[in-house]
């Protein structure tokens, strides 16, 4: 099999690990390092998840610590939905490693300049490591296959009415990324939200035989409520658990379970109103050439049975 090589980019946060999870199922992809940066969390909490999450999962990667602060906005971060810890009520594993000593823009600059074959980058927070990386060595662009990113919308946020978690609290380096020329997927709300769990579903988790797949439907559990008692409430959120991170990985294990296409995006950087909106030019208003590849569409049965599938993989490999 040929395998793809990997760096993971992330803010674990709930829906992370279950990113993490499918990642390190699935042996199509060759994961070369893992970088986490404030997001959900402040980066002292994210670095500490990551460790300990990828302890109990008996996966020893290099993981390095990137940037603590948003480009230009003062930092906010999503304890309300993930929780103090920022992975619900569960404790994983005290971590039996640390952090690399090299910091996550050099150890991403080695792994690229390192790797026999263009490398995917699968980013799950803000682009801030990301941005920062291409700012000071865009001498590595041409070692990067392609951007799969989780964030951003078409239509509808969930931090305002038209922005998205990941793209509001740092804009300027998703429109930084968006401009670099590097091949960008964007899994946005309007592909996760579609990508969801039922209650039922996670009663039916918890019964998979391990406490690796109880310790996960637990998080979940706490995600279901926290997600329902946000100000952009849809009804009906109480039954359904968006696992927004897991669309940025299985988009490239199983790409035929999605259907997107290519838009100009860029994204508001100053609106009072819109600050962190992407705005797609889906009538090309502008003339642009498209530089994302956005995902609207999800196949949920399909999605659901390669989560379970991954949360089984782990669970009897730790056993």
């Amino acid at each position: 099999m040929t395998k793809i090589p990997v760096i993971i980019d992330c803010d674990p946060g709930i829906d992370d690990a279950m990113m993490l999870t499918l990642a390190f199922a699935r042996p199509e992809l060759d994961i070369k390092l893992v970088t986490v940066e404030a997001g959900n969390l402040t980066m002292d909490k994210t670095t500490y998840n990551t460790l300990s999450f990828l302890t109990y999962i008996n996966e020893r990667v290099e993981v390095a610590k990137g940037i603590e602060q948003p480009m230009f906005r003062k930092q906010e971060v999503a304890e309300d939905i993930h929780g103090e810890g920022g992975l619900g009520n569960v404790k994983w594993a005290d971590p039996s490693f640390e952090a690399s000593e090299r910091p996550a823009i050099q150890a991403m600059v080695d792994t690229l300049l390192n790797a026999e074959e263009p490398v995917t980058i699968v980013a799950t927070g803000p682009l801030t490591n990301i941005a920062a990386l291409l700012f000071a060595h865009p001498e590595v662009k041409s070692f990067i296959k392609q951007i799969s990113w989780m964030g951003g919308a078409a239509v509808g946020g969930n931090m305002s009415t038209v922005a998205e978690f990941n793209a509001y609290v740092d804009p300027h380096a998703v429109e930084f990324v968006f401009r670099s020329g590097v091949p960008i997927i964007m899994s946005g709300l309007d592909v996760t939200h579609k990508a969801y769990i039922t209650r039922e579903e996670m009663a039916d988790l918890s019964h998979l035989g391990t406490p690796f797949a109880e310790k996960v439907a637990d998080m979940m559990n706490f995600y279901t409520f926290t997600q329902s008692d946000t100000p952009f409430y849809v009804p009906g959120f109480e039954k359904q658990i968006r696992v927004h991170d897991i669309c940025a990985v299985a988009c490239l294990i199983e790409p035929e379970m999605f259907k997107g296409d290519d838009y100009f995006v860029e994204v508001e950087l100053n609106g009072s109103l819109t600050q962190g909106a992407t705005l797609v030019d889906y009538t090309n208003r502008t003339g642009n050439k498209p530089n994302v590849h956005v995902l609207h569409t999800v196949n949920r049965e399909a999605f659901i049975e390669l989560f379970f599938n991954a949360v089984t993989t782990i669970g009897k490999k730790i056993q």
